[in-house]
């Protein structure tokens, strides 16, 4: 590593400026060919999304039919847990396609330069607890600029795991399997909490009372998330209901907690899934985080040479991209964070042979080997030590 460049590379100024030269290149190149193809991409992808979700959530209200209470043959436990199974299953690829590959793009104003009023970052409202412009403040403004910077990028660890040798350990960290697994199950809920306001308090850098208006906006969209998925869908079911159970023998508390349970599970499965995406493109072996030393005074091409060597890919056909919001396109993501993510597979090729002229490594590899070893760090970082990613080979 070269303390006057700040990167583990071995190549010279002017070599660094070349690489971002080229990466501009392949940026502006991709920039000025978006048109009406990858506008009707987004806008039949929204409509399959909305189409999903309603399909579950009806399907979740058929399965209602089938329980027991019912006077005909198909009624039965089994038979409603299996059509209320794919209703869960039909709303959670909904929501982890709205999530990923709609919202999260679109909060990246991938989408602004449509002038679509439907479709623009700054009144785009996702389905999750996490406010719109909190997270674009803190992923968009915060992670994309100081990506995998210690001390400046909240999601090196997301403040609760230590994920590099170079984070100091200490006795918390024991327990961050634990934490893993369980910001895996509620990865909505702990983004929606993921502020450095929060951690100023709990580091008595502020009051509590200094935080009290950020704290009731974040409260008032994880009520809203609330109130559609466990009040007001179980609600509707419930309300449907009670004509219906003076004839047929069951309780509307039970199909408002059936259809509440239901939504939960949605969620779940939403959950794990762009935890397990966002985990691989960011923390697997052989990525590199940095101080803030390191990026003192970088220069564009050191921006770009630190995002390919923060951030990891995950190899998979293009249904498995899609529902991956393209961040199994990590490295190409952080690199062009505002390109319309359905360009990022006909790009990853271009960047991968230029880093590979260049002597840089291009991390990417199947998902079950990126988590794999995700988990396997996350246990390994768990207690004192722990080995950095090796230097790339020179060119």
């Amino acid at each position: 590593m070269t303390a006057r460049q700040g990167l583990p590379v071995d190549l010279t100024e002017e070599q660094i400026d070349e690489f971002g030269r080229e990466m501009d290149a392949i940026y502006y190149e991709t920039l000025e060919s978006r048109g009406e193809k990858d506008r009707l991409y987004i806008l039949r992808l929204i409509r399959i999304q909305r189409g999903m979700a309603l399909f579950g959530r009806l399907t979740i209200y058929a399965s209602l039919f089938l329980l027991p209470a019912w006077p005909h043959a198909l009624a039965g436990w089994g038979t409603t847990l299996i059509v209320m199974a794919l209703g869960v299953i039909m709303l959670g690829l909904a929501k982890i396609l709205e999530n990923m590959e709609i919202a999260h793009n679109v909060l990246h104003a991938q989408w602004d330069w449509m002038k679509d009023p439907e479709i623009q970052s700054n009144t785009w409202e996702w389905d999750t607890m996490s406010p719109s412009d909190r997270w674009m403040h803190s992923h968009n403004v915060v992670h994309h600029t100081w990506t995998n910077v210690l001390e400046k990028d909240l999601d090196v660890g997301y403040g609760i795991m230590r994920v590099t040798p170079l984070q100091p350990w200490k006795p918390a960290y024991l327990l961050q399997p634990f934490y893993f697994v369980t910001l895996m199950l509620f990865f909505e809920e702990g983004v929606a909490l993921h502020e450095q306001a929060l951690i100023d308090v709990a580091e008595r850098k502020k009051k509590p009372k200094e935080i009290l208006p950020l704290m009731k906006h974040i409260g008032q969209k994880i009520w809203g998330q609330v109130r559609k998925d466990y009040i007001m869908w179980p609600g509707l079911a419930a309300l449907v209901s009670i004509p219906i159970s003076f004839f047929v023998p069951e309780s509307p508390l039970t199909v408002f907690l059936l259809v509440a349970g239901a939504n939960f599970v949605a969620n779940i499965i939403r959950n794990i899934w762009a935890f397990v995406i966002i985990f691989c493109g960011h923390f697997p072996a052989d990525v590199y985080n940095f101080t803030e030393e390191q990026v003192e005074g970088e220069s564009r091409g050191q921006w770009y040479i630190r995002q390919l060597l923060g951030s990891a890919n995950i190899t998979g056909g293009p249904l498995f991209h899609v529902m991956s919001g393209n961040l199994s396109h990590q490295i190409e993501h952080h690199l062009f964070p505002d390109l319309c993510s359905n360009r990022y597979p006909e790009v990853a090729p271009r960047v991968k042979a230029l880093a590979d002229r260049y002597g840089l490594p291009y991390n990417s590899a199947p998902l079950w080997r990126q988590f794999g070893t995700t988990w396997l760090k996350n246990l390994r970082l768990a207690f004192p030590g722990g080995t950095l990613p090796p230097e790339p080979a020179r060119a």
